[in-house]
């Protein structure tokens, strides 16, 4: 086996990187142990001018909902979960592959079989820190049942494991043929028998690939490929692991959830049992939910570490330099995430009846490129970067900075070259064209007026009840809408749900369109790409969001389905990495060029921080970039050139 060890074993960020080093024993440093110093206990601590309990904030409409982290795929779930659990590997602030659980990792044929060597001192412990049981390679076999069990786990969690792992769709399907009861009644026999995983000793895992997976290891940072305890199982019962909460579950991560206080706060506490001794952790992490109104009053007052600004208080201090925080902005590190507007091709009204005015309307190629074409973002965007709004430009659909080709160029630089798409002018979106827009308008209501469609047409867009930022940036969102579009040809309703969008307006189908951040969940595009096929139960924003498969238009579902013939054809494409990219790249802009979706923005604000975030976990894949771990802190807020600094240290690398 060619080995990625804990001093010579991490993959890049880049994907080029990432599918030649599981043959090459690729050599990097561990850059996430920024500022750590070692005691002689032999636990990681961080320097005497850090921050020991960390006081960090969430958004209102981002609640954590689940303890499970096989049962979620929701990033305000696997934010606070990928602290309580600990992976087969990490990355480290380069987005490099590290060791965790597993010390060393590899493969002989190509990424068609994937060997772990695990460490032998991982607990299992309660909520008090009773340590409940060892965790072995038998806890990644438990995790992996659990989530191809159909009735176990709906679903969550299933896409990666059924295109990659040998045999892994034929039992997910045998589950979903069972009767509830029955499947719910499986141990992990049946499992092993058809599907590619063993663990030939208690510190040895191997998963067989359905194909070469080459980046099959970078799979090992998403939440699929986490582990869970058959005593666990055992002790709560299959029917309440689903429910499990932060007191009755068990944890082999860096932290406790200690306090879960709904809409309020949560607060993790350091896990004195914690396999990592070197790591540098925090004594606890308070993560308050906080309007963005209020955030800026916190900061002054000294009840948060970090903040990100709003526009207000942004320019407030921008304009001023006399304010005590004019030398202390930092413009944050872009988060993994690409924002969509995704299209609900299957509306429903409040009553449940079908909005047949808006699903006609979407259904035409012409009135989506309209869209596509006319929505000029930048006072969208200054809602959140004023200062410079073109950094939160996205045109593409998969993120930058995910996936490299041989010589070096970025995957979306060559999705944005056959896009045709001109250099940036620096104050308009290069998307942006107002005639085109205007002639797709024109060609839209006459295809329309034809088939019964009135103008304007109404566009409900919810956002949270209560958050004035959310209204403020929609309200910005309605006169972008307004001014580009003309409010004879459509009306942004601003609709408002009270908790969970997702159980409020997703749903029930109520929203006419959302804006989503998809971040990868290992490197490869088959991971942004499939999530809009057509007729694929895996694809997330088909199943959840688009319902494309409910649609009926037949010149709509014809265009789905020659997009997911594309993607399924790359695919196909193993042997050639460039090719099999150069195959994503023609599917991503057949998208886009009908607009079948329409990418928004990158999350780039400023903030006032004491946390450098270049010394953060950060991977454009994976689920462990908010991990609270090895994070380098200041009890004073770091100044704007310090903030250049970090960057500049990180870009030279």
């Amino acid at each position: 086996m060619r080995k990625k060890t804990a001093r010579a074993a991490a993959l890049a960020l880049t994907a080029v990187m990432a599918l030649t080093a599981c043959g090459g024993g690729q050599t990097a440093d561990n850059g996430g142990s920024t500022g750590n110093t070692t005691t002689e206990s032999g636990k990681g601590e961080a320097s005497a001018s850090a921050i020991k309990d960390l006081v960090t904030y969430e958004s209102p409409n981002r609640e954590q909902e689940s303890f499970f982290i096989l049962n979620t795929e929701k990033a305000n779930d696997l934010n606070v979960l990928c602290n309580l659990y600990s992976p087969l590997v990490e990355v480290d602030n380069m987005g490099k592959l590290q060791p965790a659980v597993a010390t060393e990792w590899g493969t002989e044929d190509g990424g068609l079989t994937w060997t772990f060597k695990l460490r032998d001192d991982v607990k299992w412990v309660d909520i008090n820190g009773n340590v409940k049981a060892d965790c072995t390679a038998q806890d990644w076999i438990t995790a992996m049942e659990w989530v191809l069990n159909f009735h176990k786990n709906s679903g969550n969690n299933t896409s990666m494991p059924l295109a990659l792992i040998a045999g892994a769709e034929d039992y997910y399907n045998y589950t979903k043929e069972l009767p509830a009861e029955e499947a719910m009644a499986l141990d992990t026999s049946k499992m092993l028998e058809m599907v590619g995983i063993e663990a030939p000793d208690d510190y040895t895992l191997i998963y067989h690939c359905a194909q070469n997976a080459p980046y099959f290891d970078t799979v090992a940072t998403s939440a699929c490929l986490y582990p869970i305890s058959q005593a666990l199982i055992d002790e709560l019962g299959v029917e309440n692991m689903v429910g499990m909460t932060n007191e009755n579950m068990w944890y082999n991560g860096p932290y406790f959830e200690t306090t879960f206080t709904m809409n309020n706060e949560k607060v993790l506490t350091a896990n004195p049992t914690y396999w990592d001794k070197d790591a540098v952790l925090f004594d606890t992490v308070t993560v308050r939910m906080v309007d963005a109104t209020l955030q800026y009053q916190l900061w002054q007052n000294g009840e948060l570490d970090n903040i990100a600004l709003s526009e207000a208080d942004l320019r407030t201090i921008y304009n001023d330099e006399n304010n005590a925080d004019h030398n202390f902005l930092a413009e944050t590190r872009p988060k993994k995430f690409s924002y969509q507007m995704h299209f609900n091709f299957d509306k429903k009204l409040e009553d449940g009846t079908p909005d047949e005015n808006w699903n006609k309307a979407v259904a035409n190629e012409a009135f989506r490129l309209s869209m596509y074409y006319g929505l000029d973002l930048n006072k969208y965007w200054a809602r959140t970067n004023f200062i410079a709004p073109l950094h939160c430009e996205n045109v593409a659909y998969t993120m930058k900075g995910l996936l490299y080709y041989s010589d070096g160029t970025d995957y979306v630089d060559k999705v944005i070259e056959k896009l045709g798409l001109p250099e940036s002018d620096g104050t308009n979106s290069r998307r942006y064209d107002a005639a085109k827009a205007e002639e797709y308008k024109k060609q839209a209501m006459e295809e329309l007026a034809a088939k019964g469609v009135t103008f304007p047409v109404n566009i409900d867009y919810y956002i949270i009840a209560g958050d004035q930022n959310a209204l403020d940036k929609a309200t910005v969102l309605k006169q972008v809408f307004a001014e580009g579009l003309g409010e004879d040809y459509v009306n942004l309703n601003i609709k408002t749900y009270v908790s969970s969008q997702s159980k409020e307006v997703v749903q029930p189908a109520l929203g006419s369109f959302y804006i989503n951040g998809w971040g990868a969940d290992y490197g490869d595009p088959a991971n942004f790409i499939d999530q809009e096929r057509y007729g694929y139960d895996q694809a997330y924003y088909s199943m959840n969001y688009s319902r494309i498969n409910e649609a009926t238009d037949e010149d709509l579902i014809a265009t789905y389905k020659e997009f997911s013939e594309l993607a399924e054809k790359a695919g196909e494409i193993y042997d050639d990495m460039d090719a099999r990219y150069d195959a994503y790249v023609d599917a991503e802009v057949y998208l886009l060029q009908h607009a079948l979706t329409i990418p928004m923005e990158y999350e780039i604000q400023w903030q006032l921080t004491k946390v450098n975030d270049y010394s953060k976990m950060n991977a454009m894949f994976g689920a462990q970039n908010y991990t609270y771990k090895n994070w380098e802190t200041s009890v004073d807020a770091y100044t704007t050139e310090q903030y250049e600094a970090f960057q500049a240290a990180v870009e030279s690398k």
